[in-house]
């Protein structure tokens, strides 16, 4: 066999995360404006296959993560052992880390 053959390209199988929206960050969420909220959407979706995606930072001084999308942040816990990602707040970047 030639090399790389055999393989097909593939990797594993690919293990899908179950994302997990807190009542704070639901409330959030439904406070921001439709066109806001598509993009949220799109973000939290690519989350069940990628929970560290490219964009995705590391909190400073805490655990978790956050994701940008435009002038806004979601805020998020990775939990690898039990395949979960807890969404805790959604919001505009100037008021997400207040009170943290």
């Amino acid at each position: 066999m030639g090399r790389g053959q055999g393989r097909g390209g593939q990797r594993g199988p690919q293990v899908n995360y179950r994302v997990e929206i807190e009542s704070r960050a639901r409330r959030e969420f439904l406070s921001l404006p439709p066109d806001v909220q598509a993009r949220i959407i799109d973000a939290i979706d690519d989350l069940v296959t990628n929970p560290r995606p490219p964009g995705a930072r590391r909190l400073v001084g805490r655990d978790g993560y956050r994701l940008r999308q435009g002038d806004y942040r979601i805020l998020y816990m990775v939990e690898d052992n039990s395949r979960v990602v807890r969404v805790y707040r959604i919001g505009h970047r100037r008021d997400i880390y207040r009170g943290l």
